[in-house]
């Protein structure tokens, strides 16, 4: 017998691996700071701040729709991609180069730009997957607790309010491992303030957003919220 999935299930694989690769692509990609001009002054930011809002939307998306338990089974994966390219790229990095790579004339990857990027890449892997996992749990604990207590209405309440207390805590972990040592504190403080707002505008902007995937899945696919009381504290 060939197993099927129906709608919930096939949405709940494709949120799961959109999520999961925003995740990780966003952990490679975080090394590059870019400069971001605000009140008069350019402040740090993170490239790794550009898949943010699709987490977001899928955070928000699996929170509704499938509960915390199933938010939480998406989390530990996430975590479990995340130390499975942790060790591809430490594999990778350790990997003899061929002779010919070496050589003064040689114009493809070189030794030095290639770890330049991913050996240097794994610190910000495992400064990730730490704020990743706290920040995540806290999020869907929140959500689910502002979800009870306005008896599941009010949608951007718990879907800001959550991402506001996590973002925080995960701002400041991640940011704090990768680059204490590199950056002094008035910049580290810098860049975690940056990023901390730069999230909590985009929650608040990507409200429109949130109510027309809500829509869509109702209408569309004919998928129903869970009711706030429908998982047990």
């Amino acid at each position: 017998m060939v197993a099927t999935l129906d709608t919930r299930a096939k949405l709940f694989l494709s949120l799961t691996a959109v999520f999961v690769t925003s995740l990780v692509v966003g952990d490679l990609i975080g090394g590059k700071l870019m400069g971001v001009p605000l009140f008069g002054q350019l402040h740090y930011l993170s490239v790794g701040f550009i898949p943010f809002p699709i987490t977001f939307l899928l955070t928000d998306l699996l929170n509704e729709f499938y509960g915390k338990r199933a938010a939480r089974t998406v989390t530990w994966v996430g975590f479990g991609m995340a130390v499975f390219t942790l060790v591809v790229v430490t594999v990778a990095v350790a990997m003899p180069w061929h002779p010919d790579t070496l050589q003064p004339g040689w114009t493809g990857l070189t030794p030095s730009t290639f770890d330049a990027v991913f050996a240097s890449g794994r610190r910000i892997l495992v400064a990730s997957m730490t704020a990743y996992v706290v920040a995540q749990l806290i999020d869907i604990a929140v959500f689910h607790r502002l979800k009870s207590f306005t008896k599941g209405k009010l949608l951007w309440v718990r879907a800001t309010g959550s991402t506001v207390i996590s973002q925080l805590i995960d701002t400041i972990v991640i940011q704090s491992l990768v680059w204490s040592g590199n950056l002094d504190l008035p910049r580290l403080t810098n860049l975690i303030i940056t990023s901390w707002v730069g999230k909590v505008l985009i929650a608040v902007l990507l409200t429109p957003l949130i109510y027309a995937g809500h829509a869509l899945v109702q209408r569309v696919l004919g998928l129903e919220p869970l009711p706030p009381d429908a998982e047990p504290d």
